[in-house]
């Protein structure tokens, strides 16, 4: 039975109602529609923790999904379920593709300067001052893009920046 069919709340059962209205009325090719099906139904399992089904779901989509910006969607999600698997290398790679395709995603960047963030901890914490330096450099420039990008959001990395001297400027917007 598909995902969609399973859903037993009123959110999910809403929600899917009306995505199901808009691929009858909205003018896409049925290879589009296909892939948002998929898609749906991924972001439906990664809701519920049944992360090797989402996986499974934004695979397909990937075979059908001809727009690089819901391409980007879908390999943005794929990789916060590598990284929430502490797949962190594996998640690097699908954000980096992501911003490939989109490169105005700055949740993307966001989650690549927390990784390199952590890693710098990590370095850090084991000894290795410079190899954490490289790291906490590479967050920051992520952390630049995407504050750039959405000014407003990211409080505590433009504080960190401020206060490890690594932020350019006071104000981003």
């Amino acid at each position: 039975m598909p995902r969609t069919q399973r859903n037993d709340n009123f959110i999910d059962k809403s929600f899917t109602v009306m995505a199901d209205i808009l691929l009858k009325i909205l003018p896409a090719n049925q290879k589009a529609k296909e892939a948002f099906v998929y898609y749906r139904d991924g972001m439906s399992a990664q809701a519920d923790g049944e992360y090797a089904e989402a996986l499974e779901n934004y695979n397909e989509a990937l075979k059908l999904e001809e727009d690089p910006t819901d391409r980007s969607y879908i390999l943005y999600n794929m990789g916060l379920i590598y990284a929430s698997n502490g797949e962190r290398d594996r998640a690097l790679e699908y954000y980096h593709q992501a911003i490939e395709l989109n490169p105005r995603m700055p949740s993307a960047l966001n989650n690549i300067a927390v990784i390199y963030h952590y890693e710098g901890e990590k370095a850090k914490e084991a000894g290795q001052p410079q190899e954490a330096e490289a790291f906490f450099d590479k967050a920051a420039e992520y952390w630049k893009q995407a504050i750039r990008l959405a000014p407003n959001n990211y409080i505590e990395a433009q504080n960190w920046l401020k206060t490890t001297g690594r932020s350019e400027m006071d104000v981003y917007f």
